[in-house]
């Protein structure tokens, strides 16, 4: 699985993304950008990526997090992380993200922590 797919569901207010694949520079990290202006635009201001199904996520990827982290955070939204796996864990930990964002290993939790 190259590419990376992103399947959007809702949970009460907050929007979940499901996605699977890869988060790399070109296709990835664009189809992520474009899931997340697609929801500002819908006005859909809390959300969550699922990052379960996630194989793996380049320097552009990681760059693509803060990028959409930011753009919500404009506009007043709240952009959370579910699921990590160990190499996206790590990935963050080195580039001192892992401070940045908030993550959650279980759904519940990261949806009861919207405000």
């Amino acid at each position: 699985m190259a590419e990376l797919s992103i399947n959007e569901r809702q949970a009460g207010d907050v929007t979940v993304l499901d996605m699977s694949g890869k988060i790399t520079i070109g296709e990835g990290s664009v189809a992520l950008r474009g899931a997340i202006r697609k929801l500002i635009e819908e006005g859909k201001k809390k959300i969550l990526l699922n990052l379960s199904q996630v194989s793996y996520v380049d320097s552009s990827g990681i760059g693509e997090f803060v990028a959409s982290f930011s753009a919500i955070g404009r506009e007043g939204g709240q952009l959370k992380l579910l699921n990590l796996t160990q190499k996206i864990q790590d990935l963050l930990a080195i580039t001192k993200l892992l401070t940045v964002f908030d993550t959650y290993d279980d759904e519940s939790s990261a949806l009861n922590s919207f405000k």
